[in-house]
């Protein structure tokens, strides 16, 4: 709150007003003096000194008889409330009256439109005049503008309306912008003498709307934005027509148009008092807690749970926490003692799968490996390049464009797509993507297309023999042990469209169960995505390999004893695999074999053709002594004895 001083009134003496904050979900009781006062009240525990009127009703003439009122839209008119007063003197309002306008803001008019604001400011509800006189056929519609009306609002600015405006119009033309601004035509003037007064509670979305549409905002489209109670038009209408009649001497005519189709009806709501204790944390009496209850207006009864019932006014009390809320704040929040919250802090269940997706990127990312996020659909042509039948395909309905025809079956058309867009360059380029792919049953249609997580990545270069490196040191690091390659043997009409290089190719396997392939790309598939590098490609069911992961690894002390190298080239026929090889020197080596490297693999010049040489490190130690230069040469001999027991193997010597 801030005390400002009031400009316009300096010289009749020092006058303030009081600027006070209102919430938005306050706006409905709050946005007016009356509702202001009785939350002093409460809060002091004061008595609420209200207005007291009475009206004297004209027993001869009656209001329904000067004006009829038809409401189009119920739903957006909720209660449309009229009075009529007669033989009125329009001048200049009261010192009082006009003060208290100044104060907030408002340009003191005349009597009749002085006191329609004058009410609004102290009950909220706003309000408006008509000459009745000037309302053609005595009529009042509400209804939405016609396409091509216009209006010209009191203060002289014209507005083209359109279907969103709610209008009051009279038998022939809008006057008035519903909830938000009066029409110039039926204004009040010094020859008014009849008075029509309009008290109506509007749909906030519909007041908004028009306003939006017409870029207008008033005192009265503020109010009704924020909602207002539909049962304060009877109240305030009434008011008005008091002081008119006290004012400006007008005669209030026999009863009220009041169109109310649906009630706003009190609710009720069941307050436990143990839970006002849990939640405001401490123990306020039931005696204490109905007494600030019934200083707010609310009706209590019961004992321990209460029955609670709601003023129509306060719109934003719906739940028990609500009228908790309104207790504590009542009852003083200093009062409330600060303690500490006492919680227990459950870690979250472990993800499983989120860990070990993260665990393979880093890995991943720590190999040189970057990761790429493709969309989940791929073309048409897409498809026929890599010779997928329509019926294992998942065909989007409504596809953004020909590019996202369907839902990929695997990752790597689009990896292939990233090799291709980047080639140009980079030199060197490994990717690598995590998601999910979509597969539909060709033999069960009907059924529901299967999707699972796969991980597949692209090398550029002559990478064979690095991207099954890659898969080792992927797969020994999530502690996968028992991994193999097995030669893969695709059938002469699979050979036909496959996506592998036939001769360098092989499944993934750990021990029994195939977790994937690795290969270079057939130069077919290379060629139709303009994949101009030489490419080998990597493509895991990630779902096997994360249920294989393990945390566990077996730890082995590294040996205190040295290590010894030894080369060794071996002339094998041009198809045969380096798995042979590689097994026949550890069965040879027995333990004493601790890794073997392939560092080459030479074909050409000085070669029979029909032969590769491969040349490898082999590395010799000892869990328990160092081993002597005999020891090796002999281990050695015997890996060359062993190797050329295969007449078409040669190991050459230098």
């Amino acid at each position: 709150m801030h005390f400002a001083e009031v400009e316009d009134l300096k010289r009749e003496g020092k006058d303030f007003s009081l600027d006070i904050d209102v919430r938005p979900n306050r706006s409905a009781d709050c946005f007016s003096h009356v509702g202001v006062a009785r939350e002093i009240a409460a809060i002091t525990n004061s008595k609420l000194l209200e207005p007291v009127f009475k009206i004297e009703e004209d027993k001869e003439l009656k209001a329904k008889d000067f004006v009829k009122v038809e409401v189009k839209n119920p739903s957006d008119c909720r209660r449309y409330t009229a009075r009529v007063v007669t033989g009125v003197k329009v001048g200049p309002s009261p010192q009082h009256i006009r003060k208290a306008l100044k104060v907030c803001g408002l340009r003191p008019i005349n009597n009749i439109v002085d006191i329609a604001n004058y009410v609004m400011l102290e009950t909220g509800q706003p309000l408006h005049t008509f000459d009745g006189d000037k309302l053609e056929g005595k009529k009042i519609v509400v209804r939405f503008a016609k396409k091509g009306e216009r209006i010209v609002t009191l203060d002289s600015e014209k507005y083209d309306l359109d279907k969103e405006v709610l209008v009051i119009a009279d038998a022939e033309k809008p006057v008035a912008i519903a909830g938000i601004k009066g029409g110039k035509l039926p204004e009040i003037d010094e020859k008014t003498d009849t008075v029509v007064l309009e008290s109506a509670n509007f749909n906030p979305k519909t007041v908004r709307a028009s306003s939006k549409s017409i870029d207008l905002k008033t005192d009265a489209s503020l109010r009704f934005e924020h909602g207002v109670d539909p049962n304060l038009t009877e109240i305030a209408i009434n008011r008005a027509a008091f002081l008119i009649q006290k004012i400006a001497k007008g005669k209030v005519l026999k009863g009220k148009i009041d169109i109310y189709p649906r009630k706003a009806l009190p609710i009720k709501i069941k307050l436990d008092l143990d839970y006002v204790k849990n939640l405001l944390g401490v123990l306020i009496p039931e005696k204490e807690v109905k007494n600030i209850l019934e200083r707010l207006g609310f009706k209590v009864s019961g004992s321990k749970i209460l029955n609670v019932e709601v003023p129509t006014r306060r719109l934003d009390v719906l739940t028990q926490e609500d009228l908790i809320e309104d207790i504590g704040r009542v009852f003083g929040y200093q009062k409330i003692p600060t303690v500490f919250p006492l919680a227990s802090l459950i870690p979250p269940k472990r993800n499983l799968n989120i860990f070990w997706e993260d665990k393979t990127k880093d890995i991943l990312k720590e190999m040189g490996f970057n990761e790429v996020y493709n969309y989940s659909f791929i073309s048409e042509k897409d498809a026929e390049n890599l010779n997928y039948g329509k019926g294992e395909l998942v065909e989007l309905e409504n596809p953004l464009s020909s590019d996202c025809q369907y839902f990929r079956p695997s990752l790597i058309p689009n990896l292939l797509k990233n090799i291709a867009n980047n080639q140009k360059n980079f030199q060197e380029i490994n990717i690598f993507e995590l998601g999910k792919v979509f597969r539909q049953s060709a033999t069960k249609k009907h059924q529901k297309p299967s999707e699972k997580i796969m991980l597949a990545g692209v090398l550029t270069g002559d990478s064979f023999y690095q991207t099954k490196g890659v898969i080792d040191s992927l797969l020994n690091k999530l502690c996968i042990s028992d991994i193999w390659y097995n030669e893969y043997n695709p059938t002469p009409e699979e050979s036909k469209s496959c996506l592998w290089h036939l001769k360098k190719c092989a499944e993934i396997k750990v021990g029994r169960e195939e977790i994937g392939f690795l290969g270079e790309i057939s130069s077919r598939v290379a060629n139709s995505f303009k994949v101009e590098k030489k490419i080998a490609v990597f493509d895991l069911d990630f779902g096997k390999l994360s249920g294989l992961a393990s945390e566990e690894s077996e730890y082995r002390p590294v040996s205190r004893f040295p290590a010894a190298v030894r080369d060794i080239a071996v002339l094998i026929p041009r198809f045969t695999k380096v798995e042979e090889v590689l097994r026949k020197i550890d069965r040879a080596g027995g333990n004493l074999v601790k890794d073997v490297d392939l560092f080459d693999i030479y074909e050409g010049e000085a070669i029979e053709e029909g032969k590769k040489n491969l040349a490898f490190h082999i590395i010799f130690q000892s869990e328990d002594k160092t081993l002597s230069s005999q020891e090796i040469d002999s281990l050695q001999n015997k890996i060359i004895k062993a190797l050329e027991e295969n007449p078409e193997w040669q190991v050459r010597k230098q």
